[in-house]
């Protein structure tokens, strides 16, 4: 800053903090990619000054390209997890056994999954009967007899 004025570069700078800033408070792997966007920005037209139009084209193409980079490179490397399946719950129930609460009829009933109840799809069973977690077709819970 120079007497209190800013200038463009401090501006894109800042205007990247404030995004990473918010990404750490929002987590969504997004808002880091807008960021080094304008991070790029600022660095560029320090030493390059450009009309705001000029930085406004260019922050808008280097975010385009920084998040088309970022997706690709999540896609390539998901990156390790204790525990792959932590947010996909109908995964995680794969292969428990659960009793059925609602008779399994024309291929459809209710499940007892710990304190809740789930449809499931499966073959006919009547309630009170076991039966195994094999899928899912989003929260419809596949299941098969024992």
């Amino acid at each position: 800053m120079t007497g209190g004025e800013w200038t463009p570069w401090e501006i894109w700078l800042a205007i990247a903090l404030i995004l990473a800033i918010a990404e750490i408070v929002m987590p969504g792997i997004f808002l880091i990619w807008i960021a080094l966007g304008a991070a790029i920005t600022g660095i560029a037209i320090y030493f390059v000054p450009l009309a705001l139009p000029l930085q406004i084209v260019l922050f808008a193409g280097l975010c385009l390209l920084a998040t088309y980079v970022g997706r690709r490179w999540y896609k390539d490397d998901p990156g390790d997890s204790e525990d792959p399946l932590l947010n996909d719950r109908t995964a995680r129930l794969v292969g428990q056994i659960v009793t059925v609460s609602q008779a399994i009829e024309a291929g459809r009933g209710r499940v007892k999954v710990g304190d809740s109840q789930w449809q499931c799809k499966g073959i006919d069973s009547p309630a009170g009967a076991q039966v195994r977690i094999v899928g899912a077709e989003g929260s419809l819970l596949l299941v098969e007899g024992l």
